[in-house]
């Protein structure tokens, strides 16, 4: 079964509240819902990566699943989440893993672990009516985009390199409910 977005801010901002106390885990949480970047790149940033970032600053990655180059622009919410997150952070070395695990190596986070986060956080806010997984982060900033800012399927496309609009929408995963709500409209 395919994991779904977030689809209500008001969950979104839930599981802010329960991440205050983790910085690294809401850092993880708000760069992955800002950034539309596959999990599996974001967990390859090092500390070098955002240590002297400033809001609206570039992050280039290359993807590891299309070998296309895409960015990460940090906006304020970001920015708040990496300081917050490095203020409280022991720093051994620049090149350590930004969303390092707790195994003491310096090895990132894995998919599986992030998938395993983002499963409590949404059972810790009663959000057990979806299915997520580390997916949920960058499917949530698409579905956020169409819904609450209303950019066009092109752009969102784009933004995800996806080859094609309809992929997208299909990614998004529109539901029975939205269509009905465009049918109630008068033109």
């Amino acid at each position: 079964m395919r994991v779904e977005p977030i689809r209500n801010v008001k969950d979104i901002n839930a599981i802010r509240k329960i991440l205050a106390d983790k910085p690294r885990d809401l850092l993880l949480f708000n760069l992955g819902i800002n950034s539309v970047i596959r999990i599996c790149d974001l967990l390859r940033l090092k500390v070098s990566d955002v240590k002297d970032c400033k809001i609206n600053d570039r992050i280039v990655i290359t993807e590891s699943k299309t070998g296309k180059t895409n960015v990460i622009i940090i906006n304020k919410v970001v920015y708040n989440s990496i300081r917050y997150y490095l203020d409280n952070h022991q720093i051994k070395c620049e090149d350590e893993y930004l969303f390092k695990s707790r195994k003491g190596i310096n090895d990132p986070l894995t998919t599986y672990a992030v998938t395993m986060y983002v499963k409590k956080w949404c059972q810790e806010i009663n959000l057990t009516n979806i299915n997520v997984g580390a997916h949920t982060l960058r499917k949530t900033h698409a579905y956020q985009m169409r819904k609450k800012f209303g950019y066009s399927w092109e752009v969102i496309s784009k933004r995800l390199n996806h080859s094609n609009p309809a992929v997208t929408r299909r990614y998004i995963g529109v539901q029975d409910d939205e269509v009905e709500e465009m049918l109630k409209k008068e033109i």
